[in-house]
C-alpha cells in the first residue's frame, strides 16, 4: 500500500474540546455506491472525571462525498448501562443491515459484542440486540473492536480481544471491577477471528494475529481487511505495553487466506502522528473508483484526537 501523510489528511470530525482525554475517531465505514452515499459508525470519548466520561456515545453518519457527514442514529453508553462503549461496525449481508456493537458488559465489566438487525442503518433498535461474543463464550478476558467482512455467504469478524490471564478469581474480579485490565501487563491484546453464516451466530478461532515482539508486543488488533486480489492487506494498531494503551500506533499486515496474518511492519509502526502520543490507530479503508478512502483516528498536537480522511491511489499489486 502506498504510503501518505496523515499531515495532509483532513479533518472529518473534530473532538468536543481541544485537549487530552478528548477523542472521536473509531471508524468503521461502508461505501454504498447504488445509493450514492458512506456509512459511517464513529465514537466519543470523555477523559476520566468528566461527565460522561470514556466511551460515552456511539452514532452512524451518513456522507455523499465521505468527508461531510451528518448523523442518522446514535446511542450513549446509560442506554445499555455500560461504563463505556467501544467501536461499532456496521455491514450489509442477507437484505438487512447488522450493527456490531461493542462495550463494557455491566454483568461483569468484561468487554462483549453484540448485535443488532435493521432494514435501514437509520433504525436499530438496540433493545432487541442479541449477543455475538463474550468473554465467557470465547475463553478470553473481554473481546472488542469488531471488523466485519463479508466473504461468499458468511460473514468473518476479526476482533480485538484480552487473552486469558493467570488471575485469581478475586483478582479478575478487582480488575474487572476498576475497568484497569486495560493497565496491567498480566495479559496481551491479539486479534481473533469468529466466522457465521448468518452474522449472528459465530464459532471462534484465537491467535489469527499474534502480538509481536518488538512495538507491538502488548497489543495488535487488526483494524480494516482490504481484498487486493492476489491476497489481502490490512491496518493493524499495535503497542509495546500497557503504558501506551490508548495511544496506539498503525502497522500494515497481510493474509493469504483471512485465516492467519502476519505484520509486514514488525520493526517499527508504518504511520504515526508527529504531535503528543504519536498516536494513529483505528485505521479503516474503502475503495471508491480506485481510490482507497483511509479513515483514521488522529493525535493532534493539543492530546485530544480526531477523525481524518486521507485518500490513496491504488497502486496495482
Amino acid at each position: 500500500m502506498e504510503r501518505f501523510d496523515v499531515e495532509d489528511a483532513v479533518t472529518v470530525l473534530a473532538p468536543e474540546h481541544p485537549r487530552s482525554g478528548f477523542w472521536v475517531g473509531c471508524p468503521s465505514v461502508v461505501h454504498e455506491p447504488e445509493h450514492g452515499r458512506f456509512l459511517m459508525t464513529y465514537r466519543q470519548r470523555r477523559p476520566r472525571g468528566e461527565a460522561a466520561e470514556r466511551g460515552w456515545r456511539c452514532a452512524i453518519a451518513s456522507s455523499s462525498d465521505g468527508v461531510e457527514f451528518t448523523d442518522i442514529w446514535s446511542v450513549e453508553k446509560d442506554e445499555l448501562g455500560t461504563s463505556s462503549m467501544e467501536r461499532f461496525a456496521l455491514v450489509r449481508h442477507g437484505g438487512r443491515y447488522l450493527l456490531y456493537v461493542s462495550y463494557v458488559d455491566p454483568a461483569d465489566n468484561r468487554w462483549r459484542i453484540d448485535v443488532a438487525q435493521a432494514r435501514t442503518p437509520d433504525a436499530f433498535d438496540l433493545t432487541t440486540r442479541v449477543p455475538a461474543l463474550t468473554a465467557a463464550a470465547t475463553g478470553t478476558e473481554g473481546v472488542k473492536d469488531p471488523v466485519p467482512v463479508v466473504d461468499g455467504s458468511s460473514v468473518r469478524l476479526f476482533v480485538s480481544y484480552a487473552a486469558a490471564a493467570d488471575f485469581s478469581d478475586e483478582d479478575r474480579r478487582l480488575a474487572h471491577e476498576r475497568a484497569d485490565i486495560y493497565v496491567t501487563d498480566m495479559t496481551t491484546f491479539p486479534t481473533g477471528l469468529a466466522v457465521s453464516e448468518d452474522g449472528l451466530q459465530f464459532s471462534w478461532t484465537p491467535d489469527v494475529f499474534p502480538v509481536g515482539a518488538g512495538w507491538d508486543r502488548y497489543q495488535a488488533r487488526l483494524t480494516t481487511v482490504v481484498d487486493i486480489g492476489n491476497g489481502y492487506v490490512g491496518l493493524y494498531d499495535g503497542s509495546r505495553d500497557a503504558s501506551e494503551n490508548y495511544e496506539e500506533r498503525t502497522g500494515l499486515a497481510v493474509s493469504a487466506d483471512l485465516a492467519s496474518w502476519t505484520s509486514i511492519t514488525p520493526d517499527q509502526p508504518w504511520r504515526t502522528s508527529p504531535h503528543s502520543s504519536g498516536s494513529v490507530r483505528y485505521g479503516d479503508i474503502v475503495e471508491v473508483d480506485g481510490t482507497w478512502f483511509v479513515y483514521f483516528e488522529y493525535a493532534r498536537p493539543d492530546g485530544a484526537h480526531e477523525l481524518r480522511l486521507a485518500r490513496v491511489p491504488r497502486t496495482s499489486q
